[in-house]
């Protein structure tokens, strides 16, 4: 730690030369991240004649990574969001030259005060639960109604045609199975095969998709208000339905159904989804990315497993999230896939 302190205050000293004196001090390392790096300091330097103290964020990228991802996507999000209302971290710097800390980076500030719930917890916010419900589901509709050219997003990212939405995703996690798996997956191939041959109505707009907006990916204070939403390394433009699919995935609530996150019923949770985003939920569109989000889960977590044999990431969360996570989508997934059976024979 102390090695990357010294060499991240000589980053910071170069990115502000109006600075002196500075130092990096209290770095430690926040453990569970997927996809990079995640460190907590303090950097203090002089300047005007005064001692300046700023609580920051270093997200480097990691050697390994469950989802390989673009740290640029992540920062950009944050810098397009933060003037919306959105809760997101302010964004200071983004850094793709490794000669200062071997890898890429970006900075941004610290939310203080919060915290974040593990996804694995049965009751991860216990009696704030009513109050936290409301707002993640608002949260979410409210970036759902942003329109991205607006906001900054538009150009920097792949705008797909409304209907190819579905296919350029399912495209991409099915080649991640392809790739990565280290047994059969009859249960998700089964479910891919479903999804081609049952594709769902286009979105009316493309908007931003957060890509991994859940339990877990936000910060919340001790009165139940949240902060900040974390983890947008995954964006990108597309039908905000598979945000809300993915947001209700009952892995995120131990299974329940009914309750999305473990924070409200699911038809309060829809409801306000659309109240936030001004957009309509088409039934057969939402029950179709709600299949594709438990078949994108199990690619994660069948990659996740890989990387732990393999040995390139020993993270504790990646043998959990291989062995846990894949059991309750296939699970999941093959009753889901039983009921359509059912149905279509009726």
């Amino acid at each position: 730690m102390e090695e990357i302190a010294e060499k991240f205050a000589a980053y910071l000293s170069h990115k502000m030369p109006q600075a002196s004196a500075m130092a990096v001090e209290g770095i430690s390392r926040i453990h569970g991240g997927a996809s990079r790096e995640t460190y907590r300091l303090t950097a203090r330097w002089q300047e005007g004649g005064k001692e300046v103290s700023r609580p920051l964020i270093l997200r480097r990228d990691p050697v390994a990574s469950l989802i390989e991802t673009e740290r640029d996507l992540e920062f950009n999000a944050y810098r397009a969001f933060h003037p919306t209302g959105v809760p997101v971290p302010e964004p200071f710097f983004l850094e793709t030259d490794e000669k200062w800390l071997e890898r890429s980076f970006f900075v941004m500030e610290q939310i203080e005060g919060c915290q974040a719930a593990s996804p694995f917890s049965p009751d991860p916010y216990g009696d704030l639960a009513p109050k936290i419900g409301p707002q993640f589901f608002t949260i979410l509709g409210k970036i759902a109604a942003q329109d991205p050219d607006a906001i900054g997003l538009g150009e920097s990212m792949e705008k797909p045609a409304p209907e190819e939405c579905w296919k350029r995703e399912l495209d991409y996690w099915e080649g991640e199975i392809d790739k990565d798996t280290l047994i059969a997956q009859p249960i998700a191939k089964g479910a891919i095969r479903w999804l081609r041959r049952n594709p769902p109505p286009p979105p009316k707009e493309l908007r931003v998709v957060h890509g991994d907006y859940r339990t877990g990916n936000f910060l919340f204070n001790d009165a139940g208000e949240i902060k900040s939403i974390l983890d947008w390394e995954m964006c990108h433009l597309g039908d905000p339905l598979e945000d809300l699919a993915w947001a209700c995935d009952p892995l995120w609530a131990f299974e329940n159904e009914e309750k999305p996150g473990g924070l409200l019923p699911r038809a309060d949770a829809l409801k306000l989804w659309e109240e936030a985003s001004g957009l309509t939920i088409d039934p057969k569109a939402f029950a179709w990315w709600e299949i594709f989000a438990m078949v994108k889960g199990l690619a994660i977590w069948i990659s996740a497993g890989k990387e732990y044999q393999a040995g390139n990431n020993t993270d504790p969360v990646m043998a959990l999230s291989s062995w846990y996570c894949t059991d309750v989508h296939n699970r999941l997934l093959s009753k889901r896939m039983q009921e359509i059976a059912e149905e279509d024979a009726a």
